[in-house]
């Protein structure tokens, strides 16, 4: 429980940094729905952006707003009886909006952000655990809110941000920095090694009372150097000889909800065959894979396959692998329905052209569609076998 005094000088405070903060970029969802009857939620991994979306929000504000970013220490303590003094404080300046940065370190923040949406408020949240996020939303605010994932900056957001164009050269250099804004900004390693470092900590170890923090920052380290392998859980169980199988699909649970690692079945109509059967280890973002990895071979095929997933993953969570006599990277659905089918090869050439196009074929033959995409470094080819067309295409064209 904090005094009024406190809230009040924090939001002050707050609101007189942002004065001079610089926006930055435009993100896509700044462009957010006009519905004074739900709550906007931007969910997405740690410094991505999001307080920076929130502030180009509020910038479209002429009424007055609070602001407050709940990672601020002089908010530890906060809980769901100092959201009245807020809104007394809120009152007085005559609010009309309420901007919440990182909400999900308050418990039972739901029950004000229903009230007051039911008061006519317009209401703007940030979070960085989708587990918790989801949780909350499904019993408060069910049908009064409309969630938007954001991510480190895409291909396109790259070579606006840095005044590149698009061509071999940008989307090489964007492979091996990744989008996360501070970065790009400063080139300081340090910045996507504190990132990493705060994402295993602070969002999964103390959030969770996890108590053997080294074992999570070694399986994280270990992650992000196989990125693109296929993993089980009790194969990772035995190599950190953590006690039991559910606490190592825990461990893994978490990475998810941070939004750092991505895990993708392989395809099967069958849920519990995807469950069994080995997944994929995707990264947020390249710049994270580069900077905190501890494989000493430099491996270009992976880190663009990796690159493309997170291309997809902007469309998309329904992405699977195929594998049966052969293997396809990627297997996109968008509710429910096929979208495409994708192999990822830095560059074809006759050792592997009979493997990409055979693994590429046979998923199309077992989805009974006519077209799939191969996505390279920088070829560009077309390929008739039968009745189906593969099409080659550069990432910097494919993702432009």
């Amino acid at each position: 429980m904090l005094s009024k005094l406190i809230i009040e000088q924090v939001i002050d405070s707050q609101k007189e940094r942002l004065i001079f903060m610089d926006t930055g970029l435009p993100r896509i969802l700044a462009e957010y729905p006009g519905l004074t009857s739900h709550t906007l939620i931007v969910s997405g991994i740690r410094r991505c952006g999001k307080s920076t979306l929130l502030q180009q929000i509020n910038k479209t504000f002429s009424a007055h707003s609070i602001y407050l970013n709940f990672e601020d220490p002089r908010l530890a303590g906060f809980d769901l009886s100092d959201f009245n003094r807020l809104h007394e404080i809120g009152v007085k300046e005559e609010t009309v909006a309420y901007f919440f940065d990182e909400i999900q370190n308050i418990e039972n923040w739901e029950s004000f952000v229903r009230f007051r949406l039911d008061e006519g408020y317009r209401i703007f949240i940030t979070g960085s655990n989708a587990s918790m996020l989801s949780k909350e939303l499904g019993t408060k605010l069910t049908g009064r809110h409309i969630t938007k994932e954001l991510f480190p900056f895409s291909y396109r957001e790259y070579i606006t941000f840095t005044g590149q164009e698009s061509s071999e050269h940008s989307s090489v250099r964007y492979m091996k920095s990744g989008g996360f804004p501070e970065y790009l900004k400063t080139g300081l390693p340090e910045v996507l090694m504190h990132a990493f470092n705060d994402i295993v900590v602070r969002d999964i170890a103390i959030r969770y009372n996890l108590k053997n923090i080294s074992v999570l920052q070694q399986l994280a380290v270990w992650l992000v150097s196989n990125t693109g392998k296929p993993i089980t859980g009790n194969s990772l169980r035995k190599t950190f000889q953590i006690g039991s199988s559910s606490s190592m699909m825990d461990y893994l649970s978490y990475f998810v909800d941070a939004y750092l690692f991505s895990f993708i079945p392989k395809f099967s109509y069958s849920h519990k065959v995807q469950l069994v059967n080995p997944k994929k280890i995707y990264c947020i973002d390249n710049g994270l894979i580069e900077i905190n990895s501890v494989s000493f071979n430099e491996d270009n095929g992976r880190l663009l396959e990796n690159m493309v997933f997170m291309q997809l993953r902007r469309q998309s969570a329904e992405i699977y692998y195929f594998s049966d006599q052969k293997e396809c990277d990627f297997v996109v659905f968008q509710n429910g329905k096929l979208q495409g089918l994708y192999q990822v090869c830095w560059q074809l050439d006759q050792n592997n052209m009979d493997r990409e196009l055979s693994g590429l074929l046979e998923a199309m033959n077992y989805f009974g569609i006519s077209t799939g995409s191969i996505i390279t470094v920088n070829q560009s080819d077309t390929f008739n076998v039968d009745t189906k067309t593969i099409m080659a295409q550069p990432f910097y064209e494919w993702a432009k």
